[in-house]
């Protein structure tokens, strides 16, 4: 996954969820923040940030924030649209006879269905953008909808489903992902339940650029 028409600015707030004010050429200038998370420990004053420009003329906000600059770790892209994206392309290259995105199951909306031949697999996408002395953590902020996948999941494969949850690591240099016990435990309670029931946890590490993001292993 690479970027087109980047640019790099400086970060120095972050209003609410979705939009933050970056320093760009010398000028303030309020940007879409591409990740709903808390980004507490990324976004500080200061710290050094990739913008893409959207095609978009209408838009209200010019540039979407997709990566920032983390001591001792480098970029972190925080685009947590570009997940599913990167998980499709590598999907393709996995022998799998179908592949089919958002998928109706129960009463959540999987990231991707597939099938090889008889067999059935479900699929939940999750970016990692924590780190803690060098081990990812999920989430960085409750997620009830993150919950929810996960019963949906450990019910799926008590219907002879091949139940997945990937975690794709947004940062270089980390190749595991903790519950967040400390932000959201009943998360961390719903994964071993999870995991019990059968649902296989996926951790996938990425090579990271200010506008590139792929599998290491793809």
């Amino acid at each position: 996954m690479k970027y087109r028409n980047t640019k790099t600015a400086a970060f120095v707030s972050r209003p609410n969820r979705f939009t933050a004010i970056v320093e760009l050429d010398g000028q303030k200038e309020t940007v879409h923040v591409k990740n709903t998370g808390r980004c507490r420990e990324l976004l500080l004053p200061g710290a050094e940030v990739v913008l893409e420009k959207s095609d978009n003329p209408n838009r209200k906000t010019k540039y979407d924030l997709i990566s920032v600059r983390k001591e001792n770790i480098g970029w972190v892209n925080i685009d947590s649209q570009v997940t599913n994206k990167v998980m499709a392309e590598w999907l393709k290259t996995q022998d799998y006879t179908l592949i089919r995105p958002e998928y109706t199951y129960g009463d959540s909306r999987i990231d991707f269905y597939m099938e090889k031949g008889e067999e059935r697999y479900l699929m939940e996408v999750k970016g990692c953008t924590l780190e803690i002395d060098g081990i990812g953590y999920f989430p960085d902020a409750p997620t009830e909808r993150g919950i929810k996948h996960l019963k949906e999941l450990a019910k799926a494969v008590g219907k002879g489903y091949h139940a997945i949850l990937a975690f794709v690591i947004q940062m270089n240099g980390i190749t595991e992902v903790r519950p967040n016990m400390a932000t959201h435990p009943a998360f961390g309670k719903a994964l071993e339940e999870a995991k019990e029931a059968g649902v296989e946890v996926l951790f996938l590490p990425c090579r990271v650029t200010e506008n590139t993001l792929e599998f290491k292993n793809g």
